[in-house]
């Protein structure tokens, strides 16, 4: 035990004329916050990304949430960042420049936890037809690069300016050592600063690779899927089978996580089909972002259910848009296997009043 007047110095806090953190031993934080959203705002807003005979913008951010912080440990700087990110971009093909189509960027984990590459961005569109499926092939492939070029610029200003002077100089240094505690913060925040850039560099080395002349970059071939189908019910007890949890549930056989309003998601088949309402009318049209599990990340395609109830039955339309070709068979298939098949065993709208009397 330290005698009266004597202290383990380890355990003590020595007087400046600041009166700051000695020695850079107690945690101190940046709450970098509003910084982020101000900025985040500013690499985003009319942001274009153009190649070839197609121009997108990113016309607004629609949602930012989360938090940034800058915190010093015993001298050892370390970024907590967390955000959630929804952006509005609009479309047209040059060609053809009265027509606009508007859509959705969803970014849901843009953290300190996941390298550039790792973060997730949706791509989604308002209305599906030839020309918008074309824009968003062309923002899935070539865009989201872009993007990521973009928030690679924000984590490297937030390493390189924002953790300026929070590392600060001991009591009692001389001016070469205080230079020398500057210095030390200043290649810190710098050699986080270029790994960020590093990162981008080869996110957008990448983008660059996978450019092919027609200017929508790597193309993936995708395909369109159309049907109709009749159930032997009316409008209502069929929009409900496919928007109800529990007759999901019953149908499909295994749990089924449901939240049928606009912007709502979905999980299917153990997890094996998910995705996200994007527009209901209740007895009248489905919309969705629907993808199978093993499909490449990040892409989904756009199925458009809608519903025709006549005197005796009600007729199903389907048209998915974005269906990888080397699903395409199986697509179809297993629409009417796991689906319409089911649905008309289960609830048995197979059949009409009349011909089972």
């Amino acid at each position: 035990m330290a005698k009266w007047g004597e202290g383990d110095p380890r355990w003590i806090v020595e007087e400046r004329p600041d009166a700051t953190n000695v020695n850079n031993w107690h945690w101190t934080e940046k709450n970098a916050t509003p910084w982020s959203k101000e900025r985040l705002h500013q690499l985003f807003v009319d942001f274009k990304i153009a190649q070839s005979d197609i121009e997108c913008i990113v016309e607004a951010v629609d949602k930012c949430s989360g938090e940034a912080t800058v915190n010093n440990r015993k001298g050892k700087l370390i970024f907590f960042y967390e955000w959630e990110l929804v952006l509005k971009w609009s479309g047209r093909l040059l060609n053809n420049s009265k027509l606009s189509h508007k859509g959705k960027l969803t970014i849901p984990n843009l953290s300190e936890e996941n390298s550039l590459e790792d973060v997730e961005i949706t791509v989604t569109i308002d209305e599906s037809n030839d020309e918008s499926e074309t824009l968003k092939q062309f923002m899935y492939n070539v865009g989201r690069d872009s993007i990521r070029k973009q928030l690679g610029v924000y984590i490297k200003e937030l390493k390189e300016e924002y953790s300026k002077n929070l590392i600060l100089p001991k009591k009692g240094a001389d001016g070469s050592d205080a230079t020398a505690a500057l210095t030390q913060d200043a290649n810190n925040a710098k050699n986080a600063a270029q790994k960020a850039a590093s990162v981008t560099a080869s996110v957008t080395a990448s983008s660059k690779a996978s450019s092919n002349p027609t200017g929508v970059g790597c193309k993936l071939d995708v395909r369109t899927l159309s049907m109709t189908e009749e159930f032997h019910c009316n409008a209502n007890d069929l929009y409900n089978a496919l928007t109800k949890p529990d007759m999901l549930t019953a149908f499909t056989r295994a749990p089924a996580k449901v939240d049928a309003v606009r912007g709502g998601e979905f999980v299917l088949y153990g997890g094996n089909v998910l995705g996200k309402f994007e527009e209901l009318v209740p007895e009248k049209r489905i919309q969705q972002s629907w993808r199978l599990k093993n499909w490449s990340s990040g892409h989904y395609s756009n199925v458009v259910i809608e519903l025709e109830e006549t005197s005796s039955s009600t007729m199903m339309t389907l048209k998915q848009t974005g269906i990888p070709a080397s699903e395409y068979d199986a697509m179809r298939t297993n629409w009417h296997r796991y689906y319409w098949h089911s649905i008309k065993q289960t609830f048995g709208f197979g059949s009409s009043i009349s011909d089972a009397l």
